[in-house]
């Protein structure tokens, strides 16, 4: 008897039918049960393959309905392709429906006529493998390229295309789909620099470079009293990397293998303080003579020299309040102040009840070059227990702090990087500077924390021995511009000075 022959349609109905029942919950979950671990890696890479071919012909089925218009007819000329495909492709309303509809839109109107794919190169544009669209749907078709990194790769190739040597495109489009098939589709944008410079029209690049340096900007920041400040920024490429070299070690977690601490701070936070501590870096290498405004800062800061040394206390009261640079009016809190009393150039601006300035202290406080030079020598390094910060990256520490009368002596200072820095005085930590031990330290630290309200009665009276008083904080001599007028009557004054010499000018010539 004769058998009638099976239609290409029920072919591949019974074999995605067959598919979805060996694939089901059950069946499955009892397979899996008796697979050894080749098997269940077998299945893995199967399993992955029936889905990339099964989403390369959701892509297709959804071009087949956008060429014959099937999203209009069925709701009598109104919808869209999108809601189509969401209706019928429901796991794709979690993710997927629009780039499939759009690919699919795409190259169901990139053909003039009839089926598409029945058509040879004549069709269209996503029949042709010279053209970009081409190349990308050749590897869609096979499930080896989806439509998120297909339609990524069609946007590269189309906003580089007037840049290109036009030969050279359906190359450019290979390669943006080869990196995107390894790292997927995000990263597949990256590499369009390298593309230029391997396929672009000569000149192109530097043309491009010349155009992204009006695009890099520092925004001013954006100051929010008790709140972080906001900064926005973007950097041509070639500022990006000095950036990310300059801070991409410092940035790293740095667990302390001698306290058995880990890193728990943030990759953003790690970041923010690597940029910081370069920037302090940076600073510090002008202080060629420890003057100042040669420390590694140097900030004006509106605060009663009596609430800066009641900022150890266990009640701190008062606030710094920045003057004269981007950050004005910034506040700043009591603990942070004495910390940069250690190493930076604070510019102490003494208010009065009513808020008149009745004096402007000089940071002379500071270590010099040659006791800065010494400690390098000595601590060669940050001197907190288990860090391995060179000296350039340090700063100097006030082991007895300047705000509380220390003095800047090298048997009071020790090397600590900005991180340690912070911590010595957020835990009130102290440290001993004695001989060099057997290992070469010459600092030895406290970890206990109050450490260094412990012992600072005592210090304070050791130092008081070797010097006369400390009863008020080291400003040095008063400063011959502290009663300097306001800028503005000084230009006030400038102007009629030369006002009158040109007067007088004018009276002699004539």
């Amino acid at each position: 008897m004769h058998q009638p022959s099976t239609s290409p349609v029920a072919t591949l109905r019974a074999a995605l039918e067959g598919a979805r029942e060996a694939l089901g919950t059950e069946g499955l979950g009892e397979a899996l049960a008796r697979m050894s671990g080749p098997e269940l890696a077998e299945v893995m890479a199967l399993t992955d393959e029936v889905r990339s071919r099964a989403g390369a012909s959701q892509v297709r089925v959804a071009a087949e309905a956008a060429h014959r218009g099937e999203f209009s007819a069925a709701r009598r000329g109104v919808g869209s392709l999108h809601a189509w495909v969401r209706e019928h492709a429901p796991s794709l309303r979690q993710s997927g429906a629009g780039q499939v509809a759009a690919l699919a839109q795409d190259v169901a109107c990139s053909v003039p006529g009839g089926l598409w794919s029945t058509h040879g190169p004549d069709a269209g544009a996503y029949a042709d493998p010279t053209r970009a669209e081409g190349v990308v749907w050749a590897r869609v078709v096979t499930g080896e390229v989806g439509p998120a990194l297909a339609l990524t790769a069609l946007r590269e190739v189309a906003r580089m295309k007037e840049l290109l040597v036009p030969e050279a495109v359906p190359t450019v489009a290979t390669a943006i789909l080869d990196h995107g098939v390894q790292w997927g589709a995000a990263e597949a944008k990256k590499i369009r620099t390298s593309l230029l410079a391997a396929h672009g029209l000569a000149g192109e690049l530097d043309d491009q470079d010349r155009r992204l340096r009006s695009g890099a900007y520092l925004s001013s920041p954006q100051v929010a009293d008790g709140d972080v400040t906001e900064y926005r920024m973007a950097m041509t490429p070639e500022q990006a990397a000095t950036l990310e070299a300059a801070i991409g070690p410092l940035s790293r977690p740095a667990p302390n293998d001698a306290t058995g601490e880990r890193d728990l701070r943030p990759a953003g936070q790690r970041r923010v303080e690597a940029l910081a501590a370069v920037c302090a870096r940076a600073v510090r290498a002008d202080a060629a003579d420890g003057t100042p405004g040669g420390a590694a800062t140097t900030v004006h800061v509106a605060m009663g020299l009596d609430d800066l040394r009641a900022a150890g206390s266990e009640a701190p009261t008062g606030s710094g309040q920045v003057m004269v640079s981007r950050a004005q009016q910034t506040i700043l809190a009591p603990a942070t102040m004495r910390r940069l009393a250690c190493d930076a150039d604070v510019i102490p601006v003494v208010l009065g009840s009513a808020g008149e300035v009745l004096d402007l202290g000089r940071a002379v406080r500071l270590f010099t070059r040659p006791q800065r030079r010494a400690l390098w020598h000595r601590d060669r390094g940050c001197s907190f227990p288990g860090c391995d910060m060179p000296p350039g990256w340090a700063e100097a520490h006030h082991l007895v702090h300047w705000a509380d009368g220390g003095t800047s002596d090298l048997d009071n200072a020790a090397l600590l990087c900005q991180r340690h820095h912070t911590l010595v005085h957020d835990r009130r930590l102290v440290a001993t500077v004695h001989p060099p031990d057997e290992h070469g330290r010459s600092v030895t630290w406290d970890l206990t924390r109050g450490s260094y309200d412990r012992v600072l009665s005592s210090r304070l009276e050791q130092m008081r021995r070797r010097r006369r008083s400390v009863d008020r904080l080291d400003t040095g001599p008063p400063d011959p511009w502290a009663g300097q007028p306001p800028e503005h009557v000084m230009l006030q004054i400038a102007e009629e000075f030369l006002a009158d010499h040109d007067a007088d000018a004018w009276d002699l010539t004539a």
